[in-house]
């Protein structure tokens, strides 16, 4: 269950990440509100999470998911580039998330 609720934390990160852009420096209600929402809840069930799993993995890949998440986002979103080099650079974050995840004892 703890790494469910790290997966929803880093996914909860992503969405964040990006109503932070949509706020528009915390102008806009809706967004702002939302944002703050999904802020509360990736923190909380990150929090859940480091209840069995250690910090350092469990911060890593929230960090990593949240990373990758916005990464994508800005490119479909956004129409940020997707070079190669951005595209190797995910995939390097991806195979950190991986290593954590099987390198932890939990």
């Amino acid at each position: 269950m703890n790494w469910l609720f790290l997966a929803l934390a880093g996914l909860l990160e992503v969405g964040w990440a990006v109503g932070l852009k949509y706020t528009e420096g915390f102008t806009r209600p809706l967004p702002s509100v939302l944002t703050v929402i999904a802020m509360g809840g990736s923190f909380w069930l990150l929090s859940l999470a480091m209840r069995e799993i250690p910090l350092g993995t469990a911060y890593g890949i929230w960090v990593g998911i949240g990373a990758v998440g916005a990464a994508i986002a800005g490119v479909v979103l956004f129409k940020e580039p997707a070079s190669t080099l951005r595209i190797v650079s995910i995939l390097l974050v991806v195979a950190g998330i991986v290593g954590l995840k099987l390198s932890s004892t939990s």
